[in-house]
């Protein structure tokens, strides 16, 4: 079950047949592993950012951190951020905004997301390291919390779409069980890595998934895959600045 989530989630190296026994119905049973996959990257982006910030500073460890962040995830959850942004932004329906979603083709508002999705963590890893935050805990609890957030989007929701689609593995498809305890996982994972004080960025980043979650509802009338790696990437940002802020 983990091999197999760790293939879906990332393109970090895993044997073929991973996922060769696993059903449809097997897939939301592997939500537990979600923080700590999101961990795994973490731990990914830590290794680059401490090799390199020595000899080459702050800045370019920044963007080699992200950098790997994104590698190691094979630009999924970018991919998700781009067609929701041309989507949701557009001032179409919920039918011409789901075909705008599943258009391979990137819109401005795509491009503009991502560009600005990038600049921003970016800008943000290099300003807490720069006012003296301890990067290490920062850069691994950050993708673990935006995987664990992401089950906000799968919980007691909709699949917007009328075909079968990778979202579908799990959207709608999680019990309150497996909900609250991976929720309490990756709580517990933030706490342990950045301390009690973390609860409150904690808390603003739910707090934006709340809000993501509704205003992705009202648009389309429930979630795709493409809005689960939206709100990955969403979670980081509002994790990193509300880090930042407090």
């Amino acid at each position: 079950m983990f091999l197999a989530t760790l293939q879906f989630l990332t393109r970090l190296p895993v044997p073929a047949n991973a996922s060769a026994r696993m059903s449809v119905a097997d897939y939301p049973r592997g939500v537990y592993w979600f923080p700590v996959i999101g961990l795994i990257v973490g731990m990914c982006c830590t290794i680059i950012y401490m090799l390199t910030a020595s000899a080459l500073g702050p800045l370019m460890a920044a963007m080699l951190a992200v950098t790997t962040n994104v590698l190691a995830t094979g630009a999924f959850h970018l991919n998700g951020l781009a067609d929701s942004c041309d989507g949701l932004f557009s001032r179409a329906g919920r039918e011409r905004a789901l075909e705008i979603m599943r258009d391979s083709r990137i819109g401005t508002y795509g491009a503009t997301a991502v560009v600005l999705s990038l600049l921003i963590r970016v800008g943000a890893i290099y300003q807490m390291s720069v006012s003296g935050y301890a990067m290490l805990p920062v850069l691994l609890a950050t993708p673990l919390l935006a995987r664990g957030m992401m089950l906000v989007l799968m919980f007691r929701q909709n699949y917007a779409r009328r075909e079968e689609g990778l979202g579908n593995l799990y959207i709608g498809k999680i019990c309150p069980r497996r909900f609250v305890i991976t929720l309490l996982i990756t709580v517990l994972g933030v706490v342990l890595l950045c301390g009690v004080m973390s609860l409150i960025a904690v808390a603003v980043t739910l707090f934006a998934a709340l809000m993501f979650r509704s205003a992705v509802q009202e648009k389309i009338g429930g979630q795709t895959g493409d809005t689960l790696g939206a709100g990955n990437e969403l979670f980081e940002l509002v994790f990193l600045l509300a880090l930042m802020w407090h």
